[in-house]
């Protein structure tokens, strides 16, 4: 049984290789972005609990599933059920390159002018993933990685297959 989830940094490729998983193994597949925000401007976190009960719908709607997300908070809620996890520990350079070619996310922006214009705040936070102490955080990933007893693997770059 799959129940796979991918975290780490913005732009490691973690919606990349959740979606080729999903496909080649017939697995349902959720980006924890489309939970964790309230529809507000300036973006606000939704409440923990929020994101908690659309996650519980969504895992008892799916027995397989690759979740994927920087949300260590949320991700804690997952490790109980999940058979495998996935670090995606690239570096900060190969990250803002990912950011900076990255395609038009229309779950996300309402057009690739609006992703655009939104990209160098983007690879600010990129670049503060080492000094940051929030559940974005490397530290915050790290420590998830090493907590979790069951199998688990880190990639520090990104494949043209899984």
């Amino acid at each position: 049984m799959h129940r796979i989830l991918i975290f780490g940094n913005s732009g490691s490729g973690k919606s990349t290789l959740a979606k080729c998983l999903a496909k080649e193994r017939g697995l349902a597949c959720l980006d924890m972005d489309s939970l964790a925000w309230l529809p507000s401007d300036p973006p606000e976190r939704a409440p923990l609990l929020a994101s908690k009960e659309k996650i519980d719908e969504f895992v008892n709607a799916n027995n397989e599933w690759v979740i994927e997300g920087c949300y260590t908070d949320l991700l804690a809620l997952l490790s109980p059920q999940a058979s495998e996890i996935i670090f995606m520990n690239l570096s900060l350079d190969q990250c803002i390159e990912n950011a900076t070619n990255r395609p038009w996310e229309p779950h996300k922006y309402s057009s690739k002018e609006d992703q655009d214009n939104n990209l160098s705040m983007l690879i600010e936070w990129i670049s503060q993933y080492q000094e940051r102490d929030d559940v974005f955080s490397f530290h915050s990933h790290f420590e998830f990685y090493e907590n979790f007893s069951g199998l688990k693997s880190m990639r520090t770059k990104n494949d043209s297959h899984t």
